[in-house]
Formats: structure tokens, sequence, C-alpha cells
């Protein structure tokens, strides 16, 4: 790795000047400042400081020296942001006190990482960004940006993809610039909704860069007069937005412990531990998995305009099998819970203390299921629990698993759990157009 001195000339050779400085707040909304390149070093050391009660979810005062929240700069994360000329981005960790702060989610990661490595394991997170591209009409509703995508059943649209050829290709090129390895690009089951999926990563490493693809995406999105969504179901009736997790486990030889050719499902005992630690935790991962009052509109088991619904809101597992929460591939898993809503940051540290739970206490889980749950659904046949249906129900969940809350951190979950309360109860005071429709003539 180059030395500081090294980084402020490479940058400076690029025509970089300052740096955004970027951490998150508790709901994975990505927060920042610019500041100058030339003092790089005190980025590194001490960070950049921010008024800490200025931030969701860090529970700093307002007063004394943890008053303040230092972001600072990983020094391997620093890269040109090829939509910001002169700026180059950079990752922050949070500190307060001279101490990593308890309540910043990538700290909350990077223990769940490290509890990893003392074992000589590492994770491998595949990531699947879904999103829709929306604007304001003249009255200032939300509606799809592309007033020609209007089919019933639009997965893989071309012509879509070719009017918004574009947009799609300036994320392309920035992502490529960012050092994204792209896979593919493709229009999803709902109108306006799109997947870019890239490769794999570490952990930490993926939810880094998950951040930087929002950030990517946002800037590209209104350059082109659109709006970035990463809300779970922006239109009724029609599929929602995930953000799936592939996930992996190698071991210090490089050989993925999931993985077993011979065993059930393609799965170690190692393997269905680590799917049971998930159902068993299920409950209380859907409140950092999905945060928010829509993501339940997500999971739902409601009729899809398309025809086809993958909402994954019973708790079980099956090989390929796209109707549960946890899918087998090829000797990995595919954790289907989490929308583009959570913190990616806790969502992931909240799913591998989960695995890692059922790991230690060698769970098992319950037997998969290789029939499509919806069609057993509709035949009236017996059902796997369902997860929570609401937020409120989620949120109560959390508080209830010690365990998870434990491992995750306590002082997180508590300004969590405390903000998601008030998002709830301001939620359930307001009086929805659907409401006035149904009840205002009705009695």
């Amino acid at each position: 790795m180059k030395t500081i001195p090294q980084t402020i000339d490479a940058l400076k050779s690029q025509g970089i000047h300052s740096i955004l400085t970027q951490f998150c707040d508790i709901h994975g909304v990505a927060k920042g400042k610019l500041v100058p390149l030339e003092h790089l070093q005190e980025w590194v050391e001490q960070g950049a400081g921010f008024a800490g009660p200025s931030i969701w979810g860090t529970g700093l005062p307002r007063y004394g020296a943890r008053s303040e929240y230092y972001g600072r700069v990983q020094l391997h994360s620093l890269k040109a942001l090829p939509f910001m000329p002169g700026v180059a981005h950079a990752v922050c960790d949070g500190y307060a006190g001279g101490q990593p702060l308890d309540t910043c989610s990538r700290q909350l990661l990077r223990k769940q990482v490290e509890r990893l490595q003392a074992r000589g394991w590492t994770l491998w997170v595949g990531i699947e960004p879904e999103f829709f591209l929306l604007e304001k009409d003249a009255q200032g509703q939300w509606q799809v940006a592309d007033r020609e995508d209007g089919l019933d059943k639009p997965s893989y649209d071309l012509k879509a993809i070719h009017r918004n050829a574009g947009f799609l290709e300036d994320m392309r090129a920035a992502l490529v610039a960012l050092g994204f390895e792209l896979q593919q690009i493709d229009h999803e089951d709902a109108c306006g909704q799109y997947e870019i999926n890239y490769r794999f990563d570490d952990a930490l490493a993926a939810a880094d860069r998950y951040m930087l693809f929002k950030m990517t995406a946002h800037a590209v999105a209104h350059k082109h007069g659109m709006v970035f969504s990463g809300m779970p179901k922006p239109l009724a009736g029609a599929p929602g937005s995930g953000l799936h997790f592939h996930l992996s486990i190698a071991d210090a030889q490089g050989k993925a412990i999931f993985s077993d050719a011979a065993g059930p499902l393609g799965l170690s005992a190692q393997g269905h531990a680590f799917v049971a630690g998930l159902l068993h935790h299920g409950d209380a991962l859907s409140a950092l998995c999905a945060p928010t009052v829509n993501s339940y509109k997500r999971l739902a088991t409601s009729h899809s305009a398309s025809g086809t619904t993958w909402s994954p809101v019973w708790k079980s597992y099956g090989d390929n099998n796209r109707t549960c929460l946890v899918r087998t591939v090829a000797g990995r898993i595919e954790w289907r819970l989490p929308d583009p809503s959570c913190n990616v940051y806790a969502a992931i540290a909240g799913t591998l203390a989960a695995g890692l739970d059922g790991v230690d206490r060698a769970m098992v889980p319950p037997a998969p299921y290789d029939e499509d749950l919806y069609e057993r659904r509709a035949q009236g046949g017996d059902m796997p629990a369902r997860l929570p249906r609401t937020l409120d129900d989620a949120v109560t969940a959390l508080e209830q698993d010690q365990v998870l809350v434990d491992a995750v951190g306590t002082a997180f979950c508590a300004q969590f759990v405390k903000l998601k309360r008030l998002e709830w109860d301001a939620y359930s005071q307001h009086v929805s157009d659907w409401e006035l429709k149904a009840y205002a003539d009705a009695f």
C-alpha cells in the first residue's frame, strides 16, 4: 500500500483536489463532507469532524468530548469519482472520543468480520441491487420515469433498455471506472425496475461497494432527470425490489465450508447449521434487513401485476427455490430477505451473527422444500411460519432476540429500535388516501 504522501501525489496527478469523506447514518444513508486532499494525514489519523447529534442514530450527546463524530478515512478506499471531477471518494469508520463508535454500522460489521478472522474464515458476499427509476409528475406524484414502460410482464424488456440506454451506459462506464466487475444489467419484473449485478467481495468490501454503487446511481439518475429509488415497493400491485445476499465462507486454505457435493442440497453440515441460524433468527433479522414500513408491502403474498411474485415471506429453504427465504445454489446460500432500504453494514452484520450462532450451536434446519410455496398455499397445504407482517412486529422480535442483539451490538440496536418505533408511530397516525376513499362516506 502507498504511503500517505505517495497517495497524495498519485491523486494530485489525476487532478484530485478534494476528498469526499463518506460514512452512513443508522438508516444506511450516505453522509459526509468535502475536505482538502493536502490534509489527508489528518483525515486518516484523526478523521473528518461532524456534530454527532446531527447524524441519525449516533446516540452522541450535544456537548463534551464525545459530542464529535469523526469519520476516519480508510486509505485503501480512495477512488476518483467519475461524476465529480477533482474529487476522490473515501470510506470512513466512525469514532468518538478517540474510540471506535459502537453505533457506527461499519464498526459493527468490522467486529463480525474479526470474529470470522479468528477462525481463519472469510465471508464472501455477492449483492444483487434491484431499483426503480422514478420521477414526479406535474402534481408532485411519484411515477415511473419511462412513460412507455407499461408491459404487464416487463422482465428482460429490451425496448425499455433501448429507451434508457443513456442512463445504463453512463452507469456502466462510471462503475467500471470505479473498479466494479460488472456481470449483467437487466430490466426486472416491475415497470421502471432494473438490476445491475457485479462481482462478489469480502463482507466489508461488499458493503462499501454497495454504498458506492448507490451514490453513483443517484448521481447518474439525476443527470438523466430521474430518481434512483431503493424504496422496496413504490408501485402497488407490482413486485418490489430486493437486495439479495449470496453468501459463502472460505477457510484459511480457500475451501468453501458451506459446500459439500455429497451433502443434502450440496451443503455441508456447517452450511445447514448456518441456514438454521438464519431461519431461527429470521423474525429479528427482518428488522435489520427490511427496516421500513414499506418493506412489509414487499414482504406480502398479494397478487402481482406480472403474474409472478418472488416475495420470500415464509421461513424456509430449498434448492434453487426462489419462493423460500433461503435459496441454496451451487454450495452457497442466497439470503432473500434484505431490501434496498436496509443499512447494508448492519444487515450483513446481523446476517453473519445469526448464521454463526447456528454454526456454534450446531442448529438443524427444518426439512427443505422442493415445491413452489405459493402453489402449496393455494392448494391449502401446511405452510412454514411466516416472517413478521409489519415493521412494528419485526422491531419487537429484534428487541426480544437477546442473543442477536448482544452479537450485533446493544448500543446500535437500542438506537435502531428507538428510531424505528418513532417511524412506526408516525406511520400509524397518518391517514392515507386509501382510508379516506374507503371510510369517509361509508358509515
